[in-house]
């Protein structure tokens, strides 16, 4: 049988390579098993993004807090992106710290400020950061001191700036320390 001009056998997808239909079948299989993963966090990014629009909408007309002072609010978190990428310890060998955060702030008006006032707050936390030795990350201790020391940064800064801060914590959600 001749199709476009080459003569096919019957059972063969083509006359040069009878095996072409396996590979087009495992190429499709490639194809899938990588672009599942991308989907999946195409989707993840997707529902971060509607968390923090929702806590933006929340923030312009007013509806997280409660005025009245009857039920509490529910807590807001801002995540603090992109991650935190510092060197630190001194002179010698480069080491780098590596960390994510979220602020829980406890009104709306409070959210709202600390998004405006991101560039200098993330100023700051990288220079704090930056700041650090390894005696200081070493220990469990050492790293409860940075986290506390970052969030009183935070509502100092805040303080000055706007005159009160409505920050209640700070959390690492990710800390990576490389010596």
């Amino acid at each position: 049988m001749k199709v476009g001009g080459i003569k096919v056998r019957g059972d063969s997808f083509c006359r040069i390579c009878p095996s072409a239909g396996l590979m087009v079948v495992l190429a499709l299989l490639i194809l899938v098993s990588v672009s599942v993963p991308v989907v999946w966090a195409e989707e993840a990014e997707l529902e971060d993004s509607a968390s923090v629009d929702a806590a933006d909408r929340e923030t312009d007309t007013g509806e997280a807090g409660d005025e009245d002072g009857g039920a509490a609010s529910k807590p807001i978190y801002i995540p603090l992106k992109p991650p935190f990428v510092v060197n630190y310890g001194g002179p010698g060998r480069l080491k780098y710290l590596k960390t994510e955060l979220s602020v829980r702030v406890g009104s709306a008006e409070a959210a709202k400020a600390l998004r405006h006032h991101m560039p200098l707050i993330r100023n700051s936390l990288v220079l704090l950061f930056s700041r650090q030795i390894d005696t200081d990350l070493n220990t469990l201790e050492g790293k409860e001191r940075l986290r506390q020391n970052a969030l009183t940064e935070i509502r100092t800064l805040l303080d000055a700036e706007e005159g009160s801060n409505g920050v209640v914590d700070l959390y690492f959600n990710n800390l990576i320390i490389q010596k």
